[in-house]
């Protein structure tokens, strides 16, 4: 089986008065089938290294490798890899507002072939499976934040992809609303996907196949299941 995401000889710096280095010689194998939660301080780099893996961004040195392909730098490729392979989910949930829970979804959709009455009908289909049917029309501003952050995954979901990335998913989130939220994201592993969730609460990062801790830019498994 291919290992399907890893990381060599990962840095990223960013510039201002001064060189700051977030990422520091990261070297790690995602392996699929697995679920692996990112803990760390704030500050420390979960949010930067989940940019590249879902190639937002770009390392400063060292690749990236998807199913043992090198993952270049033209933004196109990029672009399409991660409309297909890769699956977002934000703290801030990132739905645009003047469109619904529906259209949000939908509209990821459209970026695998441009059929609208597919994309309509997968879309509500997956909203279906997150017990949202009943709130399509509605407007973001019209959902609880647990409702809103379920549209979110739903679109996250839309293409099917390989690898889920979520950002402090449930970080503005009650604990109860946070429960069902990492319920649904859990259920969503299978034996060719690969879950990375950022998270400051330990609880649910305990709940991983794989805890990694990320401190001062370097990151180490802390334990990991077979």
């Amino acid at each position: 089986m291919n290992n399907m995401i890893e990381l060599k000889n990962i840095y990223k710096n960013y510039f201002s008065s001064k060189k700051i280095e977030v990422l520091k010689n990261i070297n790690f194998i995602f392996k699929p089938g697995k679920i692996y939660s990112l803990i760390g301080p704030s500050g420390s780099g979960k949010s930067t290294l989940l940019n590249l893996i879902s190639l937002i961004d770009k390392p400063s040195s060292g690749f990236i490798k998807f199913n043992n392909y090198k993952i270049n730098d033209n933004n196109d490729e990029r672009d399409n890899i991660r409309s297909r392979k890769i699956g977002i989910i934000y703290q801030d949930k990132n739905l645009l507002s003047d469109f619904t829970a529906l259209e949000n979804v939908y509209l990821a959709r459209l970026s695998l072939d441009n059929n609208l009455k597919k994309a309509m009908l997968d879309a509500k289909n997956m909203i279906s499976r997150v017990g949202l049917n009943k709130r399509l029309k509605h407007f973001p501003n019209e959902l609880s934040g647990g409702e809103s952050q379920r549209i979110a995954i739903s679109r996250a979901l839309i293409n099917s992809p390989d690898i889920i990335l979520a950002d402090e998913p449930t970080g503005n989130l009650d604990h109860k609303n946070a429960k069902d939220i990492f319920k649904l994201l859990f259920n969503l592993k299978n034996k060719k996907r690969i879950i990375i969730f950022a998270t400051h609460n330990r609880y649910f990062a305990d709940m991983s196949d794989c805890k990694l801790s990320l401190i001062d830019g370097r990151v180490s498994s802390i334990n990991a299941r077979n």
